[in-house]
């Protein structure tokens, strides 16, 4: 199966909604407000990229990356998620399509770095690693990760959008 990856579109909020609803609807770690992340982060004008894989107007995943600060003050941070592709397709490629567009397209708006809160063993293929100058409190810190792509490495303490809740 082909597919395109391409901006999020203006009609395509039900559609991304109900994708990240069924790809989480068994997700370990996960409490059902994905969706709703996504949502607000359009609502308020955060959603700083959305993307799409899609294939006849069907689209078969999506990932998101929003503006995160940094208790050190560093600029042009941004956090990955939710990251979604409908569950029969997983594993097949579009995920980490996903994941190079979004990246590439950080890189474009000259983005510094990124941050992510997920498994080590995926997005370390990415370059995200762990870093415990950069904390996020709660989960276990060795699933915060984190990609440098411009400047120099901050220090402190992250947080995400008031979206995420």
């Amino acid at each position: 199966m082909s597919w395109t990856i391409r901006a999020e579109a203006p009609g395509d909020a039900d559609a991304i909604s109900a994708l990240i609803t069924g790809a989480f609807l068994l997700a370990e770690h996960c409490d059902g407000t994905e969706a709703s992340i996504i949502e607000r982060l359009r609502d308020c004008g955060a959603l700083t990229i959305s993307l799409v894989a899609d294939t006849a107007g069907v689209i078969l995943g999506q990932v998101a990356f929003s503006p995160v600060t940094i208790s050190d003050g560093a600029q042009g941070w941004y956090g990955l998620g939710p990251i979604a592709v409908v569950p029969r397709l997983q594993r097949g490629g579009i995920g980490s399509a996903l994941m190079e567009a979004g990246l590439a397209r950080l890189r474009e708006l000259g983005a510094s770095g990124c941050v992510v809160l997920g498994d080590p063993a995926y997005y370390g293929r990415f370059g995200f690693a762990h870093d415990p100058a950069l904390a996020f409190p709660g989960p276990p810190a060795e699933y915060f990760q984190r990609v440098l792509l411009d400047g120099p490495m901050p220090a402190g303490i992250v947080s995400y959008h008031p979206a995420f809740g």
